[in-house]
């Protein structure tokens, strides 16, 4: 059991880093396109990572805080990207993001998905709780494909240059 106790706590500190660098892309998005449909995304993706502190707290599973803040410079970094702009926000910008944060919620999903399978057996994780993130994931995957297809047919739309 100790050695399934350390992967876990590896997998789940690897979740939350993932979960503070989304995070921290989705409160971008949301400053940058100013909808309510991605205020209320970084809103949720806070929570998800307010849940999954608490699941951790309740497994005893320690944070660490190396793991957490390299994703935070992570995150940080990737905005350097070219974009083909050096001035303003390109509409690619917008397509890239949100494709990383369906990545990212599809990947919290599988996490959720993982830890409901414990719960099955360990009294510590609550299912229902489990279920309704679960929900709520392919809720915002759903939101984030349609928020992306609509920003790729803005983005390149009419460029038929082949360039």
């Amino acid at each position: 059991m100790a050695g399934e106790d350390t992967l876990l706590g590896i997998y789940l500190n690897d979740h939350l880093a993932g979960a503070v660098a989304g995070g921290d892309l989705a409160k971008r998005l949301a400053g940058a396109e100013r909808q309510e449909a991605f205020a209320r995304l970084a809103a949720e993706i806070e929570e998800d990572r307010a849940a999954l502190l608490d699941m951790m707290a309740a497994l005893d599973v320690p944070v660490r805080r190396y793991k957490t803040v390299l994703a935070w410079a992570a995150e940080k970094v990737a905005r350097l990207k070219p974009n083909g702009h050096v001035l303003t926000r390109s509409p690619l910008s917008r397509v890239v993001e949100l494709e990383v944060l369906r990545l990212g919620v599809e990947g919290k999903a599988a996490g959720w998905r993982t830890l409901r399978t414990r719960a099955e057996r360990d009294s510590r994780l609550d299912v229902v709780r489990l279920d309704t993130l679960i929900d709520r994931a392919t809720r915002q995957i759903d939101e984030l494909e349609r928020l992306r297809l609509r920003a790729a047919a803005k983005a390149f739309a009419g460029d038929t240059s082949g360039n």
